[in-house]
């Protein structure tokens, strides 16, 4: 019984050095001209700006600042699928691609999910304690993105 542990233990340990060996792409644009940025397209007060990347761009942008958990298998695979359906949802780095109706359909979206205490992800929030969001900070949030959603009526 201790040799069948023994052998199992190893094989396991094998396969976790050799999942190491496959990385995903990065999702990470260092100098890209990010002229179609969501923050860059909207006055909106630093404070404001600094909950967005915060809270949101590591997910839902071009750039995602990687914890050093995140290069290890298997978590590196399940980063990288996270943040790819999160862009499919939302990319703020392409903000400017959208079409005025799906800019206004997603602050609506966005202010619901950080309303209803849906985004940032409690998973995410967890790991990233500057992504948790205050009572204050949602309020500062929903009051700017209020004030968008005028500018669209």
């Amino acid at each position: 019984m201790k040799q069948i542990l023994k052998r199992i233990l190893v094989f396991v340990l094998f396969v976790f050095i050799a999942i190491q060996w496959y990385q995903p792409a990065f999702n990470v644009n260092k100098g890209e001209a990010a002229a179609k940025d969501f923050t860059r397209l909207y006055k909106m007060p630093a404070e404001v700006k600094t909950l967005f990347r915060n809270s949101c761009y590591d997910c839902h942008s071009n750039n995602t600042d990687y914890a050093w958990y995140d290069y290890i298998q298997p978590t590196r695979m399940l980063v990288e699928d996270h943040i790819n359906e999160a862009k499919d949802d939302l990319n703020f780095s392409e903000w400017e691609s959208y079409s005025n109706r799906k800019q206004e359909r997603l602050l609506n979206s966005i202010k619901e999910q950080i309303v209803n205490r849906k985004m940032p992800l409690s998973s995410y929030a967890l790991m990233h304690s500057k992504a948790k969001l205050s009572d204050d900070e949602i309020k500062k949030i929903t009051d700017w993105l209020n004030a968008q959603n005028k500018a669209y009526e």
